[in-house]
């Protein structure tokens, strides 16, 4: 998390100059400035919308990194699947001396091992998406041309007057992370927390943002309900843990049935 917290941090950095033909630099001259034009390019496919270039090369960028998204998904299900036994080991495993914490870090390193889970990878992917992402916002933001164009009812490169970009933005947040936190196998205040405040922290960041990047904020948060409704439907995860949930008691029921059985045999 850290090595991602500081990435951002070297990538904001990176200036605020306008993007143009003349930009220099690997960030602005290579990176930010083929996104501006593949944007634009997009746009003229689209006699001129912007607004369309924007949605369009948005979902292009998170189609490509879908794949990353999918690996991500899959490796943070396994480690939510044994958070009741990571819990259970730190309450066997409760003293702080280090002999015990020792133990503890064994163990889990045991049980994340047979789980099939490297906790680390699940960040891995985010370290790959962050630029993608973050080169996309700068790419509209300092582009002149995606902020002074016009779609819909909106000036691209001012706020929405009405608030609705604002309101999309904060409903599908929203509406992913609640996604997410319903197939977990367990919930806790700080998950509930997030699922609160992020979009609240969403919408008021939107406000003041310009329309242009407002839309992709709308567009990637759209998409990713979609993703998580296909890849991570918690109601479809739901209905698999309950099948092995019930596969497991009628297993431990036959062990338990043939153990006695077993012990009847013995006494005659």
């Amino acid at each position: 998390m850290g090595s991602i917290v500081a990435l951002a941090v070297l990538l904001t950095a990176c200036g605020n100059q306008p993007i143009t033909s003349h930009s220099t630099g690997f960030w602005d001259g290579v990176v930010l400035l083929n996104f501006s034009r593949a944007i634009i390019w997009l746009s003229n496919l689209f006699n001129g919308s912007y607004g369309v270039g924007i949605i369009v090369f948005t979902i292009i960028v998170r189609i490509i990194i879908l794949p990353l998204m999918i690996f991500q998904t899959r490796s943070m299900r396994k480690t939510q699947e044994i958070q009741p036994q990571l819990k259970a080991l730190q309450k066997k495993y409760s003293s702080k001396d280090q002999e015990t914490m020792a133990k503890l870090r064994e163990e889990q390193q045991k049980l994340y091992s047979e789980a099939g889970v490297n906790p680390v990878a699940g960040c891995l992917p985010m370290l790959v998406q962050l630029p993608i992402i973050w080169a996309l916002y700068q790419a509209i933001f300092r582009t002149h041309v995606l902020r002074t164009g016009s779609f819909l009812w909106l000036q691209l490169g001012s706020r929405d007057p009405y608030f609705i970009l604002p309101i999309l933005a904060a409903v599908f947040t929203f509406f992913s992370s609640w996604l997410m936190m319903k197939g977990q196998p367990e919930s806790n205040g700080m998950t509930t927390m997030m699922t609160v405040t992020t979009p609240i922290i969403i919408f008021i960041t939107a406000l003041s943002l310009p329309s242009a990047v407002s839309l992709y904020w709308v567009v990637t948060n759209a998409f990713q309900v979609g993703q998580t409704l296909v890849i991570q439907n918690p109601w479809k995860i739901r209905r698999e843990r309950e099948v092995q949930e019930r596969e497991k008691l009628e297993h431990d029921r036959k062990v338990k049935k043939a153990v006695k059985r077993a012990k009847q045999s013995r006494r005659k």
